[in-house]
């Protein structure tokens, strides 16, 4: 199939659009953070950087550390800036750019989200590290792009669309991949669901001058349970990630740092420090990529 200049918009030197990549500047495995102030803090611990991009607020550096070839890139927030990122990082690697065909061989990438997240449950402190086992996406993402596929998981999306029956609400449900989940589940506080907000005040129950639709979101959110697990966390990008990776065939996971407990009422005093120590241990801990063509 041919994709059209109008479909996969390049740079006149060839590059990718927004993120202003080559494919042989983009290492196998992705760390995703949202602040672009963040990919320096990543980055720092490079031994060597060999790429720096910027464009707009996707910046992006690659380099190694030890045998791991990595890039960092700030997404900005949300779910639509996570389906241009995604969009366009699958493209660089399973994209002829010159042809302007999907490759015959395609490559899958590993996403790891380094990101802040608001804790659900009363007894989760601000500090603490969770990991996302599912996604809730109450964006609209996934419906653009599955409208002839299977839900990526019917049961607990049925139950989901049960409980909101009376807000007609019909959230999509996405999964980390479950050998990164195992990998890193030694060093953080838990896992648990996450529910991905569309947006940061009503869509997440907070009232300035506009009333919330949907008042008691969060309270609905603590209370529900598929079998023995709960919604622990929430902010605006993970159901983006995993659902796009799952169709796309790559591998991801959210690593959630907890900056504030909305049934506590509480916010870190120093949330920067816990996101160093949880950079810190996501790069001591790299798995191993999956096979990469070159």
């Amino acid at each position: 199939m041919y994709i059209s200049e109008a479909d996969l918009i390049l740079t006149a030197d060839g590059r990718i659009y927004h993120l202003n990549s080559l494919p042989e500047e983009l290492a196998p495995t992705v760390i995703l953070v949202g602040d672009p102030n963040r990919v320096e803090k990543v980055s720092k611990h490079f031994d060597k950087i060999e790429v720096r991009q910027q464009n707009r607020e996707m910046i992006t550096h690659s380099g190694w550390i030890g045998k791991h070839h990595l890039t960092v890139i700030s997404t900005g927030m949300s779910t639509d800036n996570i389906d241009i990122v995604l969009t366009e990082l699958d493209a660089l690697v399973n994209v002829d750019l010159k042809t302007r065909r999907i490759k015959d061989k395609l490559t899958s990438l590993t996403f790891i989200r380094i990101g802040t997240s608001g804790a659900l449950q009363a007894e989760t402190e601000v500090d603490s590290v969770l990991l996302s086992a599912r996604a809730i996406g109450f964006d609209n993402l996934l419906e653009y792009y599955r409208a002839s596929a299977a839900p990526l998981d019917q049961p607990v999306e049925d139950a989901l669309a049960d409980f909101f029956a009376e807000e007609r609400l019909h959230p999509y449900v996405a999964s980390a991949d479950k050998e990164l989940l195992a990998h890193y589940a030694p060093y953080v506080d838990g896992a648990g669901m996450t529910a991905t907000c569309s947006g940061f005040y009503a869509p997440q129950g907070r009232r300035v001058r506009l009333v919330p639709r949907f008042t008691g979101l969060l309270d609905r959110l603590r209370a529900f349970r598929y079998q023995n697990e709960r919604v622990t966390n929430f902010e605006m990008e993970t159901s983006g990630i995993y659902g796009l990776s799952q169709l796309m065939g790559h591998r991801a996971l959210s690593v959630n740092v907890i900056v504030a407990n909305r049934a506590q009422g509480t916010f870190s005093s120093n949330y920067a420090a816990t996101m160093d120590k949880t950079i810190e241990m996501v790069l001591e801990h790299l798995p191993e990529p999956v096979p990469y063509p070159q």
